[in-house]
């Protein structure tokens, strides 16, 4: 079944629904080095279909990474390579999975985000099975837990998904598809660094497998290993250099708004206003510094107005290398083993056991005090600055880097198997019943968070006046309150009084603070979650070529089956995250949710004509599923689809379907739990004009109506730089969204050029009922977008009589996000492919590969009625993900002997840094030359050499221009690593015995 180590498909006519081996037909990807003399009739499963049929004759476009593809990028992370596909390039990889940019509990988290429609709309399959979720209380699937050794190659398919798999799928599937039947052994090791000498990735894979009973059996094991090191911001200049790194900015020359003059500019030696490492000291109340800390006067340096609370130098901490991480530190250990026995042509076994365990770390940023109060009788307070320098105690503004720089450890273990039997029935029918479970159990432990009572106990010390000693004040007198003016509540987490472990802390200095105060007030926090999934599924698949098949001898292909399916997720926070003791969280309840799912689905394949005159094919397709949720009840899920091939070398393809996506567990059940959030106010004076026509009338209702003056809302203004306090919740409410997609394409494989394959593919989506959770600046801006404030954001934005939205202090609640279904959406858009293989004479073999996308449209409506709002062009930080007009990849093979050479050219256009509205609004908004981020250029080479047959070694750069982050980025439009060398060795040898 395998010479020398290499992986077979499984055979052609056993072929069952779960064994999804073979590329769907029109990828030119994939079919780079197919032979053009392979026979068309080579009859297999393909992905986005249950009947066994030729792989050029699925209408749905498909686009396919191969296992060869995927090792020529020289990248172990999946996602990292993935990002180089049209479709996908919005994915979570390795530089967005750290720092400041991973959610809580999810560092070192890779997904996948097909046509920038979210995570949560990309269904994620292997080997066209369902697989459990890496996240809790979502279906987003973990992509380290996939052995990336394993893959025969990754098909990435629009449109029709949902009545071949169930819901989730509505932009789409990506199904990985694993090598199957290996016998032998293959081997590979490989190491990499950044030409800076840092962010180094190292990388192990190891496949051994037999074939027994006369090639009836296979059991095959793999082990994986790969560790990338952590890179901090501080490493790079752009980012950590405070000179080098640089934001745009209010210009504080047009404070005015002269039409001549750019609103924004970029500055450089950032620093975050009026905070300081070692302390930003008020004396005298009038919310400007006086002192650092350190008992220095305080230099401000240039305070930016309108800016969000930055300034330009002074005493204050530099915003460079203040967002944590470039990219986390990631460990992974996956172990797979595949099996399967033919008993019989009418009964086979097969079976696979996944065990992947990720361990990731990564620092985001220091905890921090704003306008902290200390009493007049601190002790640290008059031994800084004596007894009459703050006679009414002092307000601290603090970035508490000596604390330690918030980090975050997430360790996640996934577990999964699947057991089935599949076999003939008879020579023109087949079935397949099979099990799958699948478990992900994670634990996610956060470092250096200050206890709430703890901490404001341990600041307000005073001299005990028996000893002389600085102690709590708690441990010599407590009535019942910590701090009135900070905390203003009892202690929870400790005992006050005579004896007490509370020991005081001094933040007046940098590195001043007691350790054994700081173990006092600092304690890690661990939190878990599980998730699990169940689906029993069971199929007939065939033809009734016994009764009749079309003129030409096409075969009326069918398949019947049903599905059960369970899900479940529980995720549980530390106790004194669930009990509010934390100073920086709000309390957050332990969430779980359950819900299962009945399906059963038909397809049927009609390929009414072929090899015939003017008719080489003409086939029909359709499928249907029925599904009945315990949460939303039923849905119906359906596509159509043909294939017209007048001849042999050209063959036109379209499909039209409707797909749904049951809200997940998160959105259904989430439990209501205090959150903090930065908000941007829209009704800003500075902003009025960023918005919709209705902004600033409904800024003026809602302002007005909470009694300002026509004066105040001329001027309203708010600091918006502290965190608010508000609430999150799920929507028990929630109904499904639905999408209608079509697509229609041509394939071209001219006889006359042999080896040039050309495809092109128009995908069309638009979902109705779209579950959208907005973020907090979102929900205020949405507030005020539309054409009346009677909009279900305006219900859940709170504030106060100043117009200021509540949230700053201890009490207030602020905001409340949660999903409701109020979107519509619509993409549209063209997939191409071009591979053209050639061999001129004794040169070698050349292969040219190019995948294109063109995104001609990316729309939004917010609620029934509201603008449209068109997120084409769009740049990261605008909304969802972000989205360049065109994207491509350049892919020039040359192999000659045991010698290959590959370079790659990844490219996406160039997006905006600003909204159409700000820019329509505000013509001098900025400098042309800022409003666009720069485009992305990475060029790659590769070089491998085979020793005899069993040997390859190779070495690769990745980005060898150096390309960097453009101004004021850390990851975008690329990683902030840089160029980055590996070399490596693969082993692949015959029959281990």
């Amino acid at each position: 079944m395998s010479e020398n180590g290499k992986f077979l498909p499984w055979r052609a006519g056993a072929a069952p629904v779960a064994l999804i081996v073979a590329l769907a037909g029109g990828s030119a990807l994939a079919q780079a080095q197919d032979d053009a003399s392979q026979p068309v009739d080579n009859v297999i499963i393909v992905t986005g279909s249950h009947i066994a049929r030729p792989e050029l004759d699925v209408a749905n476009p498909i686009v396919a990474v191969t296992a060869a593809q995927i090792e020529q990028t020289g990248r172990t992370n999946i996602v990292d390579i993935l990002l180089r596909n049209p479709a996908l390039t919005a994915s979570t990889g390795s530089s967005l999975a750290g720092g400041a940019d991973a959610a809580f509990g999810e560092t070192g988290v890779n997904l996948l985000n097909l046509r920038n429609l979210g995570t949560q709309r990309t269904l994620v399959l292997v080997n066209g099975k369902r697989h459990v979720a890496g996240i809790a209380n979502s279906a987003a699937v973990d992509i380290n837990s996939i052995p990336q050794d394993l893959i025969e190659r990754v098909d990435v398919l629009t449109g029709g998904a949902s009545a071949i798999y169930g819901a989730d799928g509505v932009s789409g599937v990506v199904n990985f598809v694993l090598k199957r039947n290996f016998e032998g052994l293959a081997a590979r090791a490989q190491s990499g660094i950044s030409s800076k000498g840092d962010a180094a990735n190292r990388y192990f894979s190891i496949t051994a497998g037999r074939n027994f009973a006369d090639g009836r059996g296979n059991f095959a094991v793999s082990y994986e290993y790969n560790k990338a090191d952590r890179l901090s911001s501080f490493a790079r200049d752009f980012t950590g250099n405070p000179a080098r790194y640089r934001q745009i900015l209010q210009n504080q020359d047009d404070l005015n708004d002269d039409p001549n003059v750019p609103d924004r500019i970029p500055y450089a030696n950032l620093t975050w206003a009026d905070s300081s490492p070692d302390g930003a000291v008020d004396v005298d109340f009038d919310e400007i510094p006086d002192f650092t800390g350190s008992g220095l006067p305080y230099d401000r340096g240039l305070v930016l107005e309108g800016s969000n609370g930055r300034a330009v130098g002074g005493s204050n901490t530099p915003v460079a290398g203040y967002y944590g991480d470039l990219q986390p530190s990631t460990r992974r250990h996956v172990v797979n083993a595949l099996t399967s026995y033919e008993f019989s042509p009418a009964l086979r076994f097969y079976a696979e056991g996944k065990y992947a365990a990720t361990r990731a770390y990564s620092v985001s940023q220091p905890s921090f005090d704003f306008f902290t109060y200390l009493q007049p009788d601190n002790a640290y307070l008059i031994d800084r600055f004596g007894a009459g320098t703050a006679p009414y105690g002092a307000l601290v503004t603090r970035d508490n880097f000596d604390f330690g720089i918030r980090g975050e450890t997430v360790k996640r273990e996934t577990k999964r198997i699947v057991l089935g039997f599949d076999g003939e029935i008879s020579d023109h029918l087949r079935y397949d019943i099979s099990y799958v479970y699948g478990e992900t159990k994670v634990r996610y432990r956060q470092t250096a968070n200050l206890i709430g009572d703890r901490y404001f106990a341990a600041l307000d010390a005073v001299r005990d006046p028996a000893t002389g000693n600085i102690v709590c004040r708690s441990t010599l007198e407590y009535d019942g309150v910590i701090d009135p003016i900070n905390f203003d509540g009892p202690a929870t987490t400790f005992t006050p009084g005579t004896g007490s472990a509370c020991r005081p802390l001094n933040i007046l200095g940098n590195g001043v603070a007691d350790p054994a105060a700081l173990a006092f007030v600092l304690a890690d926090n661990l939190s878990r979650s599980k998730i699990s999934q169940e689906v029993v599924s069971g199929s007939v698949s065939g033809d009734l070529d016994s009764a009749f098949t079309f003129p030409g001898g096409g075969s009326f292909g069918f398949a019947l089956g049903g599905e059960y399916r369970r899900e479940k997720s529980r995720d549980t926070p530390d106790l004194l995250i669930q009990n509010g003791d934390f100073r920086d969280f709000e309390a957050v309840a332990p969430s779980s949710g359950r819900f299962s799912v009945k399906e059963f689905f038909a397809e049927v394949n009609a390929p009414i004509l072929s090899h015939m005159r003017l008719a080489e094919l003409l086939s029909l397709s359709g499928a249907v599923r029925f599904s009945d949720y315990t949460t939303i009840g039923k849905t119906t899920t359906w596509k159509l689809d043909g294939i017209y091939a007048p001849i042999p070398d050209i063959r036109f393809r379209g499909s039209y379907s409707q797909a749904v996506r049951a809200p997940n567990i998160g959105e259904l059940f989430q439990p209501v739990s205090g959150t903090f959030s930065f908000v941007d106010d829209p009704c800003d004076v500075r902003r009025l004009n960023e918005g919709t026509q209705y902004r600033q009338a409904n800024c003026t209702t809602i302002l007005s109506g909470l009694g300002l003056s026509p004066s105040q809302i001329a001027g309203f203004s708010p600091a918006g730089i502290t965190n608010l306090r508000g609430l999150a919740s799920g929507n028990p409410n929630l109904t499904e969204e639905t999408a209608k997609t079509w697509t229609a394409g041509v394939v071209l494989q001219p006889r006359f050029i042999r080896g040039l394959t050309l495809s092109f593919d128009w995908y069309d989506i638009k979902i109705k009922n779209a579950v959208r959770t907005p973020s907090v600046t979102e929900l205020a801006g949405l507030c005020v977008d539309q054409p009346t404030i009677d909009n279900v954001f305006c219900q859940n934005i709170f504030r106060g009589s100043d117009g200021e939205v509540l949230g700053s202090n201890v009490g207030e609640v602020g905001f409340r996000v949660q999903p409701a279904n109020v979107a519509a959406i619509r993409t549209a858009g063209a997939d191409f492919t071009i591979t053209y293989n050639f061999t001129p004479g004794d040169f070698g073999s050349f292969n040219i590969a190019l995948v294109g996308g063109y995104l001609a449209k990316k729309t939004e409506i917010a609620t029934p009625g509201a603008d449209l709002d068109n997120d084409i062009l769009e740049g990261p930080g605008l909304g969802d993900g972000f989205n360049p007009r065109w994207r491509g990849t350049l892919d020039l093979t040359w192999k000659l002997k045991g010698l290959t050479a590959n370079y790659s050219f990844n490219y996406f256009s160039k997006t905006r840094r600003y909204t159409t509205e700000q820019l329509a609004a505000n013509p001098d908004l900025v400098d042309p030359q800022y409003v666009w981020y720069k485009s992305l250029k990475q060029h790659d080479a590769r070089l491998a050499y085979d020793v005899g047959e069993k040997f390859q070694f190779y070495v690769g750069v990745n980005n060898f221009t150096d390309q960097k982050p453009d101004l004021g980025e850390l990851s975008y439009p690329i990683s902030g690593v840089g160029r980055f060398w590996y070399a490596g060795v693969k082993l692949n040898s015959g029959k281990l015995f």
